[in-house]
């Protein structure tokens, strides 16, 4: 962009609640009034206000128009960008957690309708409201970048981190646009383990590929004996007396699968070795409970990658967090991370990096450099990993 150009914010508060909380997704009020309930800390306005803070060190001159309150005077105030708040048309809310509802999301990007381009920090429910309002405006309708905030973040629309959204929109070329897809599933089937994507649209954003997470690659085309064999791979290495925690997803349910126990194919698990197959300590835990899972115990994280965007940590696993990856990694990660993908996975990042996006920059920083990805039973591969912060420096 050149000149005073004018980016607009609309923030979903409520937005990652549940992640941390276990409970994979934050869709509904009594699912946001639970992850509160259990310690949940709203993260949305924090991360609008880093790509905030990233578009305006770069652009000093943007000007940033936005509406009151949580769904985004307040980051911007965290940011220290100047702004113009505009008001929303009143009307009836169904409210949440946090007093604003997927309603109040479609007024707010009405009323930020005359923006060069716009910037919305949530998940892909956050992307399905923003594609309704821009559907009714029509040709009027900005330019939009995501600020990915969500526990699962599967639509291409976003950014790969909140830094990357804010340099993007400080080099954005209303010129330069492309289409990317809006995914999303039903949360309640979800929680009930059955994971089915659907494209509901797309919306037009920069054309900026090395910056977009792109639409999260299924994996329903892998043949189970791929996903066995990484899995007999992961239980030839286990020690007994060590904690090994499960992230989700179908390789890692394997891994459970061959130890002989019931694990969860969206939860986080931790199992331990045992002369007899293995240990079920705990399923489906939240982030309360695996921090004191693992404080003061040897552990190992054992995390699959996301097709086609590569995240390892910062997406459907948030409860994996911070001081959960400071408990176990205590300092680096050589042993005490065990990343999982099959080389068809690996495939479709088309040489991109495995990415990190905990919520603290500095510690995914640390993860930085190069980690063994085990590919298949003793095969394995060695693969580069940084914060997600980095993987676009503009």
């Amino acid at each position: 962009m050149t000149g005073a150009a004018v980016v607009g914010l609309v923030v979903n508060p409520v937005a990652g609640l549940g992640g941390a909380a276990g409970l994979k997704g934050s869709d509904g009020v009594e699912v946001q009034r639970a992850a509160l309930a259990m310690g949940a800390t709203p993260r949305a306005g924090e991360r609008a206000a880093r790509a905030l803070r990233t578009l305006t060190a770069r652009r000093p001159g943007t000007r940033v128009l936005t509406v009151p309150g949580r769904m985004g005077e307040d980051s911007v105030l965290a940011s220290g960008a100047p702004y113009d708040l505009v008001r929303p048309p009143s009307g009836a809310s169904s409210g949440g957690a946090a007093g604003t509802s997927a309603e109040d999301t479609r007024r707010a990007v009405a009323a930020l309708a005359g923006v060069d381009l716009l910037l919305f920090a949530g998940g892909d429910g956050t992307a399905r409201d923003v594609l309704d309002a821009v559907r009714a405006l029509g040709g009027q309708a900005p330019p939009v970048l995501g600020v990915p905030a969500g526990v699962k973040v599967y639509s291409g629309c976003f950014a790969v981190s909140p830094a990357a959204a804010g340099f993007v929109a400080a080099e954005f070329d209303p010129a330069r646009t492309a289409e990317a897809e809006v995914v999303d599933l039903d949360e309640d089937a979800y929680r009930r383990g059955l994971v089915s994507p659907r494209l509901y649209g797309s919306l037009r954003v920069p054309a900026a590929r090395a910056a977009l997470s792109g639409r999260k690659a299924g994996s329903s085309g892998v043949a189970p004996a791929t996903a066995e064999g990484v899995a007999r791979e992961v239980v030839a290495r286990m020690r007994p007396g060590i904690r090994y925690v499960l992230g989700p997803g179908a390789t890692t349910r394997a891994v459970g699968r061959a130890l002989g126990l019931a694990t969860t194919l969206l939860g986080v698990d931790v199992v331990e070795r045992t002369p007899e197959g293995g240990r079920l300590v705990a399923a489906d835990v939240a982030e309360t409970e695996l921090f004191g899972l693992v404080s003061g115990k040897e552990s190992v994280l054992v995390l699959s990658v996301i097709g086609g965007q590569g995240f390892v940590l910062g997406r459907g696993n948030q409860q994996v967090s911070p001081r959960v990856l400071d408990a176990v990694l205590d300092g680096g990660h050589s042993g005490r991370l065990l990343v999982l993908a099959t080389q068809q996975k690996l495939a479709t990042l088309k040489g991109r990096p495995l990415l990190a996006d905990s919520g603290d920059e500095d510690l995914d920083k640390k993860l930085g450099g190069h980690v063994q990805v085990i590919t298949g039973y003793r095969e394995s591969t060695i693969y580069r990993i940084c914060a997600a912060s980095e993987e676009f420096d503009g």
